[in-house]
């Protein structure tokens, strides 16, 4: 892109670097301030040949100059632009703003951009593009920072063509060189075109956004129903295992007490049996005693008077039954009492689980397999 200063090195006098003033046109095409090039030309006349100041073309004799009409009018709406600038409030240049490259200083936003001139304006400095009849003419855009991608590297014109053939942009002068052959159309011709191609593609897009946005929904009451089946499922899972854990802490207590209950009889009767065959061995032992103390008697009439007195025929012939206990105690009755609800309620909980209520507990065995 053209810099300020190249741009305005266009309505400069190379002479007085200042702004045209009466601006007049050499032969060879430069322009200069009418009152500069006569005082140039008038030291040169003794020498008869004059030359161009800025490009040392020579000419004899010496030229006709005529006022440049174009350039006084530009150069007029310059100096008026200036002095508007200077009294209007521009929207001054942001980050993302293209600057305007013909203000010189504090840049400001510019809001149209050049295709010929290459260069970028702001509102004040667009104004000659809007007055000047030839300056009308140039195409202008809204404002660009990417200029130099609008002009055909090749021949430094205008992209404003569109090759269907390749599928690109080229300027006039490509249509009639490499791709004169081409089947090409303008390139408003293939926005247009384009354009309808965006529509359906935009039309085949929303479709796919709305189906993947009922998909979305979709997973989403999944997700919804699947946490609302964990939740039911932790709720059971508790509730089960809290009515089995007091069923079993139920019948422990139950059997516990059986088995001490029965435990407590069992002991009474073995006391009592005790408590028998202690007074039993005490008779034996005391009888045992007067048969020791009668077993010497030498004297016939004391030996017979003592055994009929200690021992009588009664005595002598008591026999004191046969008591047995139990040296093994089995409990398998109380066992036998709590087993079958045991099992019946286990096999309920294991119903409850393949009914799935308890959809974690298979997946914790699987995960453990």
């Amino acid at each position: 892109m053209a810099s300020a200063s190249v741009f305005q090195d266009e309505f400069c006098c190379s002479i007085c670097l200042d702004l045209l003033t009466d601006p007049v046109t050499v032969p060879c095409g430069h322009s200069f301030c009418l009152k500069c090039i006569t005082g140039c030309w008038d030291q040169a006349d003794h020498k008869g040949v004059y030359s161009c100041p800025q490009c040392r073309a020579t000419f004899t004799p010496r030229p006709v100059i005529r006022r440049s009409t174009l350039l006084a009018d530009v150069v007029e709406k310059l100096k008026k632009t200036e002095v508007q600038s200077d009294h209007t409030a521009l929207s001054n240049a942001g980050p993302d703003d293209v600057e305007c490259d013909f203000c010189t200083g504090r840049k400001h936003k510019a809001i149209k951009s050049c295709l010929t001139c290459l260069v970028s304006f702001c509102e004040v400095h667009i104004q000659p593009h809007y007055e000047v009849p030839r300056l009308s003419k140039h195409k202008l855009v809204n404002a660009s920072s990417r200029l130099q991608e609008k002009i055909c590297s090749q021949h430094h014109k205008i992209i404003e063509v569109f090759c269907r053939t390749d599928q690109k942009l080229i300027c006039m002068l490509c249509s009639m060189d490499d791709h004169n052959e081409h089947k090409t159309v303008s390139a408003i011709a293939e926005r247009t075109n384009k354009k309808k191609k965006l529509l359906e593609m935009k039309s085949d897009n929303q479709m796919q956004i709305q189906q993947k946005e009922k998909e979305v929904e979709e997973v989403k009451g999944a997700l919804k129903s699947l946490q609302a089946s964990a939740q039911k499922a932790d709720e059971d899972t508790e509730r089960i295992f809290t009515e089995l854990i007091s069923f079993m802490e139920k019948k422990r207590s139950e059997a516990k007490e059986s088995i001490r209950a029965q435990e407590k009889a069992e002991v009474s009767r073995a006391e009592g049996l005790l408590e028998q065959l202690e007074l039993e061995i005490a008779k034996l032992k005391n009888r045992d005693a007067k048969m020791e103390q009668l077993q010497p008697v030498e004297d016939p009439i004391d030996f017979l008077q003592s055994f009929q007195s200690h021992l009588t025929s009664s005595s002598v012939a008591e026999n004191f039954p046969m008591v047995t206990f139990k040296t093994t105690f089995s409990f398998s009755e109380v066992m036998k009492s709590v087993s079958p609800s045991l099992k019946e309620k286990t096999k309920e909980f294991h119903q409850a689980i393949l009914k799935g209520r308890f959809i974690f507990f298979q997946n914790e065995n699987v995960t453990g397999q």
